[in-house]
């Protein structure tokens, strides 16, 4: 069934990793009949976990889509992981939705992920409600919970819920406080009404002047019959409520127990009523036809629009999710990709609950689903009517900041290894991969270890090849710091036509780091003819320098003098007798190695400033300075040897506890340390062994 915009939310669950948020999603679907059975995540039965990596490891990996049907709406539901290595997914989900959930827990409150998920949130300016999880847990305490909201983020959490429990704290009951009634779960996780128990009703009055007061800020209409006393009707409420969870005033908090089903359908209420559609959502930024940038307001009644948002590629076929930004959308419609200019026919449409793909005639504005078997198609992508052709902003992923060396535990396999990437870099845009010829491994950049495990396991269970990983190594340079003249000569008789070149060649340190090469023969010592292949053999020389076999840079070498035979001088013979020169000469010439140094910006909640510094000092890195964000954190600028930087993103996160970022850019060589270059040219010297 086709659902109008305005009977449509697009809700995003976020929060830290076990918090419950698949629990959640599989209970909403199951209370509204959207599956047979309730999923449990221990099981690796859940709608939202599907893949063989989640089931393996119970944790959510990619974002799933569970359609909610409720109250004549259709709630999408966008079940997101919750561990920092998958945060590609969360934007993903954020760029679409048009409000979120996030989901607390009733042991820990507000954790390192919800704090994070609510930065997000402020980035994009979306509405969100807090839902405290596990209330029915041992050891669980909504109140401590909910008083870590109320410490952090003030009077606009507004409780529209409040917990019945028993003597162990456990959670047995809900009051609803907007209706004034009371719950409990029933069996199958029903809603059962009770009476509001006698002592609970001051605190019901207490919760439902705060929400009343909240409601009076909402508008002066509001606000003149507040103070004179009069009461709201309960259409009012919600219309305050309503205005204050969109103006982001107020985030309302409810809970529950995703396993026992109660709150579930409180929350599903409280979607309906307090959450914006997909028409008063925040408009995403688009460039139109001349360059222009404006935001892209939703109409369900314009020409057609969608935004894809993320891809799925498995041994199926390629799905690409997408939301409709305005029209609808039909099978077989022209459409135009913005990025490429091109006008394909769209596939079949499918609407998604987890990995079933349910097909439909159409998609109308504001839903979100599925094309399939469009192979051109890439996240990001936005599909326009050939009469208007729009691009709606990228999506903003994060930085690859944590890289690894990959190879084939069996040789000869590095092909396989990049088809495997290369198709699952099609569905996640978070890690990027290159070949890299200086130091002849294939380099895998990513947001962290974890993601890096998953790509291994994935490349075995997908594409049926085993690798292993490893810290990359570092790109050395090599110079030389004294001048040495020395003479390469390349004599061979061997019958007939013999080889023969012989230079003199003076090697100083130069300006420039590309390889300087100039001239200074007198009466023809050397022929014109050959100085071209002098240089030659030089450059190829100095792809490999005589300390550890690094490329040599800042080298100025000049042909000053030399001989030649009429008859057996030939190009390759000078080429030759230029690189004997080069082998014999660079040892005296005091070689050392350089150091590839990188400009690292942390950015740190002020508390963990000494940690970091700290950390920084062992790292060899000189701090540059310190500048506050504006947010609460401090960025510290720093110099860092690139040696040192090889698990900095795990080190960082175990420093800040996950609250620590960083990016961090190659500028410049340095001399290595002597400590350094000792331990660099044993590596290179080990390399060489196993490579024999």
């Amino acid at each position: 069934m086709s659902y109008s915009a305005q009977n449509i939310r697009n809700i995003c669950l976020l929060g830290h990793g076990g918090n419950g948020k698949t629990s959640l999603a599989e209970s909403m679907l199951y209370l509204t009949g959207g599956t047979a059975r309730l999923g449990k995540t221990t099981d690796g039965n859940t709608v939202c976990d599907y893949d063989p990596e989640e089931t393996k490891r119970q944790i959510s990996i990619s974002m799933a889509v569970a359609p909610v049907e409720y109250n004549g709406c259709k709630i999408n539901v966008l079940d997101t992981p919750g561990y920092f290595d998958f945060s590609g997914e969360v934007i993903e989900a954020l760029q679409v939705a048009d409000a979120a959930v996030l989901v607390c827990s009733a042991k820990g409150g507000m954790s390192v992920g919800a704090e994070k998920a609510w930065k997000l949130c402020d980035k994009r300016k979306l509405p969100r409600i807090v839902y405290i999880s596990k209330t029915d847990e041992e050891n669980s305490d909504y109140n401590a919970a909910f008083a870590t909201l109320r410490e952090r983020f003030g009077k606009n959490i507004a409780p529209v819920v409040a917990p019945i429990w028993d003597a162990d704290k456990k959670v047995i009951g809900i009051i609803d406080v907007l209706h004034k009634c009371a719950f409990e779960a029933g069996p199958k996780g029903e809603r059962v009404e009770i009476d509001v128990p006698a002592d609970k009703l001051p605190v019901l009055d207490e919760l439902y002047d705060a929400l009343k007061e909240s409601v009076a800020e909402t508008s002066e209409e509001f606000m003149d019959k507040y103070f004179g006393g009069e009461d709201f009707t309960y259409a009012e409420m919600i219309q305050g409520l309503r205005q204050g969870v969109k103006d982001l005033s107020l985030f309302p908090v409810v809970c529950g127990s995703a396993v026992s089903g109660l709150g579930t359908r409180m929350l599903l209420d409280t979607i309906v009523e307090l959450l914006p559609n997909p028409l008063e959502g925040q408009p995403l930024t688009a460039e139109n036809a001349d360059g222009d940038l404006s935001e892209f307001v939703a109409a369900p009644g314009a020409l057609p629009a969608a935004f894809v948002f993320k891809t799925v590629s498995d041994q199926y076929g390629k799905y690409s999710y997408v939301k409709v930004l305005s029209g609808n959308l039909k099978p077989d419609m022209p459409i135009v990709n913005a990025r490429t200019g091109a006008t394909e026919k769209l596939g079949r449409l499918y609407v998604m609950t987890g990995k079933k793909a349910d097909e439909v005639k159409e998609l109308s504005c504001g839903d979100i689903g599925a094309v399939a078997k469009m192979d051109k198609l890439k996240t990001g992508d936005t599909l326009c009517d050939t009469r208007k052709v729009v691009k709606v902003e990228a999506i903003p992923f994060p930085e690859p900041c944590y890289s690894v060396a990959i190879t084939p535990k069996t040789k000869g396999q590095e092909d396989k290894i990049a088809a495997g990437l290369t198709r699952m870099n099609e569905e996640d845009l978070t890690f990027n991969w290159v070949n890299n010829a200086e130091t002849h491994q294939m380099v895998v950049s990513g947001t962290g270890d974890m993601q890096m495990d998953v790509l291994v396991s994935k490349l075995k269970s997908r594409f049926g090849v085993e690798s292993e990983l490893s810290i990359p190594r570092v790109p050395y340079r090599e110079k030389i710091r004294k001048k040495v003249e020395v003479q390469g000569r390349h004599k061979k008789q061997s019958g007939g036509h013999g080889q023969f070149g012989d230079v003199k060649i003076r090697f100083e340190p130069g300006e420039s780091e590309e390889l300087e090469f100039c001239e200074e023969v007198f009466g023809g010592a050397v022929p014109k003819n050959y100085f071209p292949a002098v240089e030659k053999g030089l450059r190829d020389a100095v792809q490999h320098g005589v300390l550890a076999g690094y490329p040599v840079v800042y080298l100025k070498a000049t042909l000053f003098d030399g001989s030649y035979h009429p008859v057996d001088s030939s190009e390759m013979a000078f080429k030759t007798a230029a690189q004997v020169a080069y082998k014999a000469g660079m040892p005296d010439a005091s070689p050392v190695l350089l150091e590839p140094i990188g400009e690292l910006k942390v950015t740190i909640p002020d508390s963990y400033m000494g940690d970091v510094i700290g950390d920084l000092n062992k790292r060899r890195g000189r701090v540059m300075g310190m500048n506050p964000d504006g947010e609460g954190n401090q960025i510290v600028e720093a110099e860092v040897p690139m040696a040192e930087m090889g698990t900095y993103a795990i080190d960082l996160r175990s420093l800040t506890q996950s609250r620590g970022s960083f990016t961090f850019h190659f500028v410049r060589y340095e001399d290595a340390t002597p400590q350094a270059q000792e331990k660099a040219i044993a590596e290179a010297k080990a390399m060489a062994e196993e490579a024999e």
